[in-house]
């Protein structure tokens, strides 16, 4: 089905806007992506018990990461979903990339700016994100589903946005020294912030350019 109003995933709490597709993720609206990539999700006609006792469960633990390792944030933006987007990346240090692309979506781009950031930083890395959706597929580790299926979902639908997914999860894989950590976006962060202004302000160039 299709969204009627802009609300916020379920999942990956990216935006959702009308018109896109969505899915039920327990007792959740998502990206229909979303909904079929997310494993822990409940039955659509979950009791109000077993909802309530998941909401109860305790946030789950940061990945391990190795000592020492160096954190960089990463965030993606996007003007319309799809429209005009940006993607950035940053270290405490001083380093940091951003860019654009159009026509692209928020999760393409919060994709990308992972893909960008492990590509281009050596040695141990934490990847900090406010996209449940990337912290998430390494976490609870849905690339081992997506490449056991031939990259293809549970939901027996084609991974969304496979060109990406794939040499991340290839990058990672090879590595093993790249973990995930979820941050609260527009929270306080002074990291996080910056990285989306970065994102935001390549999604307004690329818009400029037409």
């Amino acid at each position: 089905m299709t969204a009627k109003y802009a609300t916020t995933c379920g999942v990956c709490s990216d935006p959702i806007s009308p018109g896109e597709e969505i899915a039920r993720s327990g007792s959740r609206w998502a990206h229909s992506a979303c909904a079929s990539a997310d494993p822990t999700a409940a039955p659509a006609t979950a009791a109000p018990a077993k909802a309530a006792a998941r909401r109860a469960r305790p946030a789950r633990p940061d990945m391990p990461a190795v000592e020492g390792a160096l954190e960089v944030w990463t965030d993606g933006a996007c003007s319309g979903n799809p429209g005009p987007g940006g993607w950035a990346w940053a270290t405490r240090d001083g380093r940091q990339d951003s860019g654009g692309e159009f026509p692209t979506t928020n999760q393409r781009m919060e994709i990308r700016a992972a893909l960008e950031a492990v590509r281009a930083l050596q040695g141990p890395l934490v990847v900090v994100s406010d996209s449940t959706y990337v912290v998430n597929c390494f976490r609870d580790e849905w690339w081992k589903g997506w490449i056991a299926r031939g990259w293809v979902t549970s939901a027996r639908k084609p991974v969304v946005s496979r060109d990406l997914w794939e040499p991340l999860v290839t990058l990672v894989q090879e590595r093993g020294d790249v973990s995930f950590r979820w941050v609260k976006g527009h929270s306080g962060d002074e990291m996080n912030d910056l990285v989306d202004a970065l994102a935001v302000e390549q999604s307004r160039a690329v818009a400029a350019r037409g």
